[in-house]
C-alpha cells in the first residue's frame, strides 16, 4: 500500500472526503517525517506541530458541505511570510525572536481554504539570495543530493516538498525564488501574473516584483493552491486578471491550451557571456519536443532582454534590500545583505526613478518583440545544480552576488514584466539530478500557461520521480546523514 505522502495534495483531499484518511492522520504522518528528516534537508525553521494537530482536528470536525478542494491537506509557510503568533525570522538573526501579530493575506487565504500548516520553511535572509544558507536554521539542502543547495529564497519549501515532508508548500518569488528551487529539486514552481495574489496587508508592493506562488509535485496541485491564493483583496496596488471560469484547477485538469506559438531561446539574458550547461539546454530541447508532439509550433527567437538591463535590475534589488531595521541590529545581518543595503542607501530618489523609467521602456520593447508568441520557453537556470556554500565561498559578497546573476540569468526578468512563469521538472542530468525548463506566458494569461504546463506534464510525466529520502523510513539515514 502506498504511504500517505505518495499521494498528491489533491489525492489526499480526495482520501479525506472519502473517509479513507483524516487530516489528523496526515498531520501525524508528516510530523513524523519532519522529525526524522527536517533538519537533514534543512526544510523548517519552526515546526508548529501542536497548532497543526488542533487545526487538523477542526478540519475533521467540519461538515462535509463546508469543505473545499484542499480541505484538511497539510502544507507549510515560507519563513519570509507573516504568520500571526508563529515565530517568523525572515531568515535573519536580526529577527530571530520576532512573532508577528498578523497574518499575510496568503496565510489567511490558505487557512480559509482548509489547509493545515505544519510550520515555517527555511528561506534566505530577507529573501535576498537564491540559496537558503543562514544562521537561524540549517541550510536548505537538495533532497536529491544533500551536498547541493535546495535554492532560494523558497529553498526550505522546495526541500520539504521534494523530501515528502509536505505535499505542497507556499513560496514567494521576487526574482526567481519559487522557480529556482523548483528546478533544483525537481518540482513545479509557479509564479503568477502580477496582481493575481495579494501581497498584503503590509508593504508597498516592491515595484510589483514579488508575488506568492506554489511549489508542488504536479501542475494540478499547483493550480489548486493558486485557486486558494487568487482571491481579490481590496487595496492591492496591482489589479490582477480575473480567474478563469471554474478556476485554475479545472484548467489544469483539462490540459487543453489550444494551438500555441512558442518562442524558444537559450541566451542568458542577464549575463550574456555566461555559458549554459548542456543539461539545461537539453531540458529546453525536451520541453520543445513535448510541445511539438502536442501539435504546437516552436520557433527559435532572440532573447527578449539582453545583459545591458543588468545594471537596472541590480539597482532595483539594492533598493528593495532597504527593509526597516533598528540600527543596532544591522550587525546581525549576513555580509551579502549588508552589502546590498549599503549599495541601496547610495541610490538617490532621482536615480531610482530614472532606473524605473528606463526599465519600463525595456519592458515595453521586449513585450512588443514577443507579442506574437503565446508562450516563451528557455532554461530555468544556466547550471543544473550548485553545491552548498559555493556562492559565498570566497567570502566576498560582491562575488557571491555575481555568481548568483550568472547562475540564474533568466527568471528575474519575468518578475519585472509581471508575466506568469513556471519551472517544470522536464529532465535530469546524466547522474540523475533534476533539471527544469521555464515556460512563460503573456501577462494575465495564467490559464493558458497552466493549461500548456499541464499538457506538457501529461506528455513527459514526472510526478513519480523521487529522491532516495522519499522511500526512507523515519529510522533510516540518508546519504550518511
Amino acid at each position: 500500500m502506498a504511504d500517505p505522502h505518495d499521494l498528491t495534495a489533491l489525492e489526499q483531499a480526495d482520501a479525506i472526503r472519502a473517509g479513507e484518511l483524516s487530516s489528523a492522520e496526515l498531520v501525524e504522518h508528516y510530523i513524523t517525517r519532519i522529525e526524522a528528516y527536517g533538519d537533514t534537508v534543512g526544510a523548517f525553521v519552526t515546526v508548529t506541530a501542536d497548532q497543526a494537530r488542533e487545526q487538523a482536528k477542526a478540519a475533521d470536525d467540519t461538515p462535509a458541505g463546508q469543505r473545499g478542494p484542499l480541505h484538511g491537506v497539510p502544507t507549510a509557510i515560507k519563513d519570509l511570510t507573516l504568520t500571526a503568533g508563529v515565530r517568523t525570522t525572515f531568515g535573519s538573526a536580526a529577527f530571530a525572536d520576532f512573532v508577528p501579530p498578523i497574518d499575510s493575506d496568503a496565510v489567511a487565504l490558505l487557512r480559509a481554504a482548509g489547509t493545515v500548516s505544519l510550520g515555517k520553511t527555511t528561506t534566505s535572509e530577507m529573501g535576498v539570495s537564491l540559496y537558503s544558507e543562514g544562521v537561524v536554521a540549517p541550510p536548505a539542502r537538495n533532497p536529491w543530493d544533500l551536498a547541493n543547495t535546495a535554492g532560494g529564497s523558497s529553498g526550505g519549501a522546495a526541500a520539504a516538498v521534494a523530501a515528502g515532508l509536505v505535499p505542497f508548500a507556499q513560496g514567494s518569488d521576487g526574482g526567481g525564488s519559487v522557480r529556482i528551487p523548483a528546478s533544483l529539486c525537481g518540482l513545479v514552481g509557479y509564479k503568477p501574473s502580477r496582481g493575481v495574489v495579494s501581497g498584503g496587508p503590509l508593504g508597498f508592493g516592491a515595484f510589483g516584483l514579488p508575488t506568492h506562488g506554489p511549489l508542488a509535485r504536479t501542475v494540478t496541485d499547483a493550480a489548486a493552491m493558486l485557486d486558494a491564493l487568487a482571491v481579490p483583496v481590496p487595496g492591492e496596488p496591482y489589479l490582477g486578471p480575473p480567474p478563469p471560469d471554474g478556476g485554475y484547477l479545472a484548467i489544469a485538469r483539462a490540459a487543453a491550451p489550444g494551438p500555441l506559438r512558442v518562442g524558444r531561446f537559450v541566451t542568458p539574458m542577464l549575463a550574456g557571456d555566461q555559458p549554459v550547461d548542456p543539461a539545461c539546454v537539453a531540458a529546453v530541447d525536451t520541453a520543445a519536443a513535448a510541445l511539438t508532439r502536442a501539435g504546437h509550433t516552436v520557433e527559435e527567437i532572440a532573447a527578449p532582454f539582453g545583459p545591458e538591463v543588468w545594471p537596472l535590475f541590480e539597482t532595483i534589488w539594492y533598493a528593495m534590500a532597504l527593509f526597516p531595521l533598528p540600527p543596532e541590529r544591522e550587525a546581525d545581518l549576513l555580509p551579502l545583505t549588508r552589502l546590498m543595503r549599503q549599495r541601496g542607501a547610495e541610490i538617490s530618489a532621482g536615480r531610482l526613478m530614472g532606473v524605473l523609467a528606463e526599465l519600463q521602456i525595456q519592458v515595453r520593447q521586449a513585450m512588443r518583440a514577443t507579442a506574437a508568441y503565446d508562450l516563451l520557453l528557455c532554461p530555468t537556470l544556466a547550471g543544473p545544480q550548485a553545491r552548498i556554500g559555493w556562492f559565498s565561498e570566497t567570502g566576498d559578497p560582491a562575488v557571491d552576488f555575481d555568481r548568483q546573476r550568472r547562475f540564474s540569468p533568466y527568471c528575474a526578468v519575468f518578475n519585472v514584466t509581471g508575466q506568469p512563469s513556471v519551472s517544470l521538472p522536464v529532465a535530469t542530468t546524466p547522474d540523475g539530478l533534476p533539471v527544469g525548463a521555464l515556460l512563460t506566458g503573456r501577462y494575465g494569461e495564467d490559464a493558458r500557461l497552466i493549461a500548456g504546463a499541464a499538457q506538457m506534464e501529461q506528455i513527459i510525466g514526472w510526478s513519480d520521480r523521487h529522491p532516495d529520502i522519499w522511500r526512507a523510513t523515519p529510522s533510516a539515514t540518508v546519504n550518511g546523514v
